[in-house]
């Protein structure tokens, strides 16, 4: 069973946000880290960029496959994970610790259509 933490968003395509005050850390979960296996790169947009929810930005890739990185929200990146750069496979030790990118969030209330942690453990079941 793969491990959901509480207090996070999130969403169908398995990347969760935290957020604290304006800003939210997006990463994938435990689940799709999981699924995808050994990860070996982790592609980023760059700081100033824009994601807007629903929208792919960036991807991770490991020996058995690429998966687009689709941001649960809208924001501006504030910061990438630079550690992920040089050492991918810490999504795989803990996914929760590595998030990938840092928003400045621009709609708190895209939040609403996300998952909590109850909602998602059910979600991840029935896959």
């Amino acid at each position: 069973m793969a491990k959901v933490i509480e207090g996070l968003y999130y969403s169908e395509s398995h990347e969760y946000i935290r957020v604290e005050d304006e800003f939210g850390y997006i990463g994938i979960t435990d689940y799709a880290q999981h699924a995808l296996g050994n990860v070996v790169y982790v592609d980023m947009p760059e700081v100033d960029d824009e994601v807007e929810a629903g929208e792919d930005f960036g991807a991770v890739e490991s020996v058995k496959a690429a998966s687009d990185l689709i941001s649960p929200v809208s924001g501006v990146v504030v910061e990438a994970n630079d550690a992920l750069s040089d050492s991918p496979e810490l999504i795989n030790e803990d996914p929760y610790a590595n998030w990938i990118i840092k928003v400045e969030l621009t709609d708190k209330t895209e939040l609403d259509n996300l998952m909590d942690a109850e909602a998602y453990a059910a979600f991840c079941e029935e896959q």
